[in-house]
């Protein structure tokens, strides 16, 4: 299926999935990842790797973390180069005073929204969908 660009039709159609781990990111300022832990997603930055992680991965090793939140995917296939979703998106949840962190893979975009914000976040998700 081809990816998506049309701004009403990504809202319409991006149907999000919840996660069920909780995940939190912790920073490696030596960027060496312990040999246990599974991210779901890293960034090298100058300051060091960060790694979203399972919350039960980092409390189990001792890691030190922030940001507990959940994983929401949104399953539309959106484009790369798609103008003005995630602003979108983002824009809602600010309003509502929801945080949002948000990674964009090759299909899909997911945000992480706090632990205690799910249902919020789902609920503004919801709206904007219903009005595209």
């Amino acid at each position: 299926m081809p990816a998506k660009h049309h701004l009403p039709t990504l809202l319409q159609q991006m149907t999000p999935s919840v996660h069920p781990e909780v995940f939190v990111f912790c920073c490696f300022p030596d960027g060496q990842l312990p040999p246990a832990l599974t991210p779901v997603c890293t960034f090298h930055e100058a300051e060091g790797l960060t790694a979203i992680v399972p919350l039960l991965q980092a409390q189990a090793l001792g890691l030190p973390h922030q940001f507990e939140s959940h994983l929401l995917s949104l399953t539309v296939h959106s484009a790369l180069d798609a103008v003005g979703f995630l602003a979108r998106i983002s824009a809602a949840l600010a309003e509502q005073g929801i945080a949002c962190n948000v990674v964009s893979a090759f299909h899909h975009d997911h945000l992480f929204v706090p632990r205690d914000r799910l249902d919020d976040a789902l609920r503004v998700l919801g709206d904007l969908s219903r009005s595209g």
